[in-house]
């Protein structure tokens, strides 16, 4: 027999649930569970995601056998609304629209009012005498149809409305009449047999199988499958299509229709809000067609609104939508998405979901959910998406300069957050200049899904018309980007707009500030953000539940400190290169590696060492007795020399020495492919007195700091590019012989380590040999991902992108761990590593670091800690968290 394919929902039953997202998607299994609970929704069914799946493999057609349970599901239908699909004088008319598993507002296609044609609808004018009800159901369904199933462009409609508005001489749609209507339908149907060489559909079951495999072709369109991209939402997954019985919020007065959410989705407020329309349908609310009305008096206020508020107009179904939405959230135990319909005095509910939320809103209501008692602190911990914390830890705009600055416009405060950018005004420019590397605000009159690639390519996104729940708001919101929306004092026109008397064109600078609706002319200096509230109590958990410590990658007294206020309990890499391009210091570098014999590079070296013993101490005095991981030098000499030939021509100037002889070291030093070349480790063996002095002006540091603090330190030297257990060996030894010689000399018993990098697959393979000469592991998954892959880094891009976007890999692997691959080199090196020396500290200090997916998987394979860049210190501490209450393994060093 073959599976279920669709589920009945409706009367207070429903054939699904909750639990049952996977198959049929978000909308379906929470329509399913509203009935479940006793919430008013109008009877439909769901087609499964399994059928979506389906549908592609059989090349875009609908299985055979399909139909027999669509009829019998939508006899259900017919018999729970006391209507007939396609009946002449009792029609029941439907929606279809998607719904995956993972939320993607907006993304994918919808169609209201199908089932109507010239009989049906004289059906609808009996049964409610409002023959301009009646047609303007109608016209829409036929612009959305023909826009959604046919292809036809949306504005061949809209331009004929505003044509028959201007001939009318009114502004609003409302102020058309049934008979204006009527006309708008028979031009529609002519516009559509222009553009298309077909007449428009008429007979219900063939519209309702074209609605079908329109939302199901939805699924691979480019805004979807950007979307998905952009959320790491897999393209198997498919959506499901839920088929429901239309109500309709543009009955007249006693009729509307709105989007709510249980909490403020911007900033977390334990308030309800939400904006709704009289007399209108569900799109009108999101469109920005006209403008909404707050559903409580706090909004009202909050908005300087001078329109009613539901709670207002409509008090006693205000009061029922209250009941509803505390029903909801209580049930589902999280912020709730609504959306819903009054149909001549009945409250409706069409859906509800999870609400989409920005960092900081999320933050604070898993911890005010936590602390009322609807969750546990595992739950708060796993509900916040770690790598969003990311929105919180961006500036602000700064209050003195913002004072000073021209503010043109106020707009609605549709999410939180400051950019500055030049303005462009398509999203196809905000792609293109973003990728020049040029700073955008992307200024639109609306933004629609096919504007999401310029919206993710933006810093911040500004529209004229929309609420706080439109398409660029709760897109925007979900992106962690500024947004201000329906900003009407902004007119645009063209590739310019005007506020107040001033003029942006194309690639003037503006400011937005999403958490004020402020729109600023020019750039604006920002303030850091600042962690306090609500994030140290859900970091405080977080700690709590962790077991993966996390360090930082820090090469200054500056980052360390930085890294150190976002929690950081360590330094995983200092890289001592980074030091040597300050100031004067690079002279002194380039007259090391441009001398000709050792003695030479040792009197570079002297020069050298005072300043990185001072770099060390400035770390040290820091980190205090904080572990600190450094690197001993590991890119290629060619890096510190000018390869032009002024950049030579100043550099033999200042050594002394001809051009001509700098130019032929500067040769000499050439390297066919760099990375693989004379670097790491090998640079030590062949010149061991740079390595000497690093771990002479470590050591010097330490014993200094230790002796002036009173602190414990125990600075851990790292040897880099270690293939071969003998190089590791050979390194240690000399560099044993200058600590004992630092140590005697302070009269210190300075406690160290030393230890090697892992990025050489050869390493990971004889893990077992290296650990017996190494007392810690730090997987450099960098290069271990290069030499794994046989991939260059910073070659990738030109084809990487190609390989996600047709499937070929799941994620770029220098972002998130090749687990397969590269994964498995580390799983052995680990187990290898431990066998031989049993409580290696084992960590990694790859930018993977900082990526929650990776470090799930240095959990799962037991490292004792990660490391990453400073800001991305808060993100790995929450994914080390949600990492552990996955149940992975915990590592074997407590001191890590």
């Amino acid at each position: 027999m073959a599976a279920k394919r669709v589920y009945y929902f409706g009367d207070g039953t429903a054939d699904g649930d909750a639990s049952m997202k996977n198959l049929l998607g978000g909308k379906g299994a929470n329509l399913a569970e509203m009935n479940r609970i006793g919430i008013m929704v109008p009877a439909g069914f769901t087609i499964t995601t399994e059928v979506c799946t389906e549908y592609y493999r059989l090349g875009r057609k609908m299985p055979g056998d399909l139909n027999d349970e669509v009829e019998a599901a939508l006899a259900k239908v017919e018999k729970s609304m006391g209507a007939k699909f396609g009946d002449p004088a009792n029609p029941l008319l439907v929606s279809v629209r998607s719904g995956a598993r993972a939320s993607m507002p907006g993304m994918m296609d919808t169609v209201l009012n199908l089932g109507l044609n010239d009989t049906t609808v004289q059906g609808i004018i009996n049964k409610t005498g409002n023959p301009r009800f009646a047609y303007d159901s109608y016209r829409r369904f036929v612009q959305m149809f023909s826009g959604v199933v046919l292809g036809v462009d949306g504005e061949h409609f809209e331009h004929h409305i505003d044509k028959v508005k201007s001939a009318r001489k009114v502004k609003l749609d409302t102020d058309l009449s049934a008979d204006d209507w009527k006309e708008m339908v028979s031009a529609f149907k002519a516009i559509v047999k222009k553009q298309t060489g077909k007449d428009f559909p008429d007979e219900p079951r063939a519209q309702l199988w074209a609605a079908i495999g329109a939302v199901f072709s939805s699924w691979m369109k480019p805004s979807a499958i950007t979307y998905r991209k952009l959320h790491d939402i897999p393209a198997d997954w498919g959506t499901a299509v839920n088929v429901q019985s239309m109500v309709y919020g543009n009955m007249g007065d006693d009729s509307a229709t709105g989007v709510a959410f249980t909490r403020d989705p911007s900033t977390g407020d334990h308030r309800f809000y939400g904006e709704f329309l009289i007399n209108a349908q569900g799109e009108d609310v999101v469109a920005g067609i006209r403008t909404p009305q707050q559903i409580t008096k706090v909004g009202k206020d909050l908005q300087g609104s001078t329109l009613p508020a539901m709670e207002e107009v409509m008090p006693d179904l205000y009061r029922q939508l209250c009941d509803a939405y505390k029903k909801l959230e209580n049930h589902y135990r999280d912020m709730q998405d609504l959306e819903f319909t009054i149909q001549q005095n009945k409250l409706w509910l069409l859906q509800t979901r999870t609400g989409k939320r920005t960092a900081k809103a999320a933050l604070k209501i898993a911890v005010e959910m936590e602390l009322e008692g609807m969750i546990t602190k595992e739950e708060a911990v796993a509900r916040v998406d770690a790598s969003a914390l990311d929105q919180l830890l961006h500036p602000t705009l700064d209050p003195a300069a913002k004072k000073k600055a021209n503010k043109m416009a106020v707009g609605l405060a549709a999410s939180p957050g400051a950019a500055t950018g030049m303005a462009v005004f398509t999203a196809d420019d905000a792609e293109a200049w973003a990728n020049n590397g040029k700073k955008v605000i992307l200024v639109r009159e609306e933004t629609s899904p096919e504007d999401i690639h310029g919206m993710s390519a933006a810093q911040g996104i500004l529209t004229a018309r929309g609420g706080m729940t439109s398409h660029a708001a709760v897109v925007a919101r979900g992106m962690g980007k500024p947004c201000v929306s329906g900003c009407g004092e902004i007119k645009i026109s063209g590739k310019k707009f005007t506020a107040k008397g001033t003029t942006i064109k194309e690639g003037d600078w503006i400011t937005l500030d999403g958490s004020t609706g402020e729109v600023i002319e020019g750039q604006i200096a920002t303030l850091p953000a600042e962690l306090t509230g609500e994030f140290g109590t859900f970091m405080k958990w977080a700690d709590e539940i962790r077991t993966m410590k996390v360090r930082t990658n820090a090469d200054t007294p500056a980052d360390a400190a930085q890294a150190i206020k976002y929690g950081a309990e360590g330094i995983g890499l200092c890289r001592t290169e980074h030091m040597f391009f300050e100031g004067e210091r690079i002279i002194a570098v380039r007259e090391m590696i441009l001398a000709s014999d050792e003695a030479g590079r040792r009197k570079a070296l002297a020069k050298i060492l005072p300043m990185q013993r001072g770099d060390f101490e400035g770390i040290f005095k820091e980190m205090g007795d904080r572990p600190v991981t450094i690197r001993l030098l590991d890119p290629p000499l060619h890096e510190f020399i000018p390869h032009d030939a002024k950049g030579q021509e100043e550099v033999a100037k200042v050594l002394g020495v001809s051009p001509d002889e700098v130019k032929s070291r500067v040769a000499g030093l050439k390297e066919f492919n760099p990375m693989l070349g004379h670097r790491g480790c090998r640079l030590g063996i062949t010149y061991p007195e740079i390595y000497e002095m690093q771990v002479r002006a470590i050591m010097e540091a330490a014993c200094n700091v230790a002796a002036q603090t009173g602190k414990a330190l125990v600075p851990e030297i790292m040897i880099p590019l270690v293939g071969y257990v003998k190089e590791l060996a050979s390194l240690k030894e000399k560099c044993e012989v200058v600590i004992q010689e630092v140590l005697k000399e302070k009269k210190s018993n300075l406690t160290y380590l030393i230890g090697t990098m892992i990025e050489l697959p050869r390493a990971a393979l004889t893990a077992d040999v290296i650990a017996k000469e190494a007392q810690f592991f730090s997987f450099g998954t960098n290069d271990l991902t290069q030499t794994a892959l046989g991939i260059s880094r910073d070659d990738a891009g030109v084809f990487l992108t190609e390989y996600v976007a047709k499937g070929l890999i799941e994620k770029d692997p220098f972002v998130s761990i090749d687990v397969e691959g590269v994964g498995q080199l580390i799983k052995m090196a680990v187990e290898k590593g431990r066998k031989a020396r049993p409580g290696i500290k084992l960590g990694i200090c790859g930018e993977h670091g900082g990526d929650p997916a990776s470090i799930m998987f240095c959990q799962q394979v037991g490292l004792d800690y990660v490391s990453c860049s400073p800001f991305r210190v808060p993100i790995a501490r929450l994914a080390a968290a949600q990492a552990a209450l996955s149940g992975g393994k915990k590592g074997s060093s407590s001191t890590a």
